[in-house]
């Protein structure tokens, strides 16, 4: 089977738990530039590049991904959020960025098969890509509005450079996360695409967009459902939200993806809203009796966290939905004629 037949057939029997943060976790370990930069001989300060841990601590992400696996996770990510040539060149590490996926994608895959190995359940691995910090619809300049930084093309072509690495570390799936952009999350797909084009074989995406305000819009000012219909044809193998908000004001577009998708639906939310200081103060109960809500409606079929989410709020979302039924995936024709909404046709 290939890994999107066994992810879907894993999701008929059960809500799938993917896992939470890594920035946050990682904030937790304290590290100092020295742990950051190891002995790469970078000439940029390299503290705050979370991806390079994957070269110089990685005992640092393998732990994470551990505590998630033991938490119950189903599918993890690797720790690449922003392991691209465009977000590395803010640390002059821009040729280390196959190196880098390469390694975490090894550190998830080995870790992922170890614990699959214990008790038969599959485990999955999803190559996580971020958005960087350019965008393809909109100008960085006030005073010219047609201005872009980058080109689709190029961006294409970093996203592939990743997503070839990635590929290379083991993954199963190439995760295309917190789209504020669908441009953006559009040259990603197309790299994938291509990727999988030449690798000759299925090569499955997942996407995952985030809202920059609660109307249900991203920057690039797409909804929900407008995002779907841009990216339905790359035939994801999940789709969903995360970041940007907590669970509770994510409800009612949750509703919306569930409702009009026929693939899986992914939610990984942060644990609630920041405070004042930035930090996250949502308990894993608080959290989980959240999207448990979803789970009992039927909406979902993978859950997670995003900031501030720990392996607690793992292990309470994966005791929350225990037993509840997943989320079936029918075309939105089904859905309509399951309703007994069948639009009414005159007769010839």
């Amino acid at each position: 089977m290939t890994a999107r037949e066994r992810l879907n057939a894993e999701a008929t029997k059960r809500i799938l738990i993917t896992d939470g943060a890594f920035g946050t976790e990682i904030q937790n370990w304290k590290l100092a530039e020295a742990d950051y930069a190891g002995d790469l001989g970078l000439s940029h300060d390299q503290k705050g590049n979370n991806d390079i841990l994957a070269l110089t601590r990685p005992e640092v992400p393998e732990a994470i991904t551990r505590a998630y696996l033991e938490a119950g996770s189903d599918i993890v990510s690797t720790n690449t959020f922003s392991a691209n040539v465009i977000s590395q060149a803010d640390y002059g590490a821009e040729a280390l960025v196959a190196d880098i996926n390469i390694a975490s994608a090894q550190i998830a895959r080995r870790l992922a098969d170890e614990y699959a190995a214990k008790d038969g359940r599959p485990r999955f691995v999803a190559g996580a890509i971020g958005p960087t910090n350019k965008t393809l619809s909109l100008s960085p300049d006030v005073n010219d509005p047609g201005f872009r930084e980058i080109t689709f093309d190029y961006l294409k072509d970093v996203y592939r450079q990743q997503t070839d690495a990635l590929v290379a570390g083991g993954v199963d799936f190439i995760l295309i996360e917190t789209v504020f952009d669908t441009l953006n999350a559009k040259a990603g797909v197309m790299a994938a695409i291509e990727a999988a084009n030449d690798l000759g074989r299925d090569l499955p995406i997942m996407l995952s967009m985030t809202l920059t305000d609660l109307s249900g819009r991203n920057l690039s000012g797409h909804t929900v459902e407008a995002f779907w219909h841009a990216v339905r044809h790359a035939k994801p193998v999940t789709i969903g939200l995360n970041c940007s908000f907590g669970a509770e004001q994510l409800r009612p577009h949750v509703k919306v993806l569930s409702d009009i998708c026929d693939t899986l639906i992914m939610i990984y939310p942060n644990a609630g809203l920041p405070n004042e200081l930035g930090e996250y103060d949502e308990m894993p109960d608080t959290t989980a009796g959240l999207v448990g809500e979803w789970a009992d409606a039927h909406q979902v079929n993978v859950l997670g966290g995003c900031c501030g989410s720990t392996p607690a709020h793992i292990a309470a979302m994966a005791a929350r939905v225990k037993g509840v039924a997943p989320r079936q995936v029918v075309t939105p024709a089904v859905r309509t004629r399951l309703a007994g909404l069948e639009p009414f046709t005159m007769a010839a």
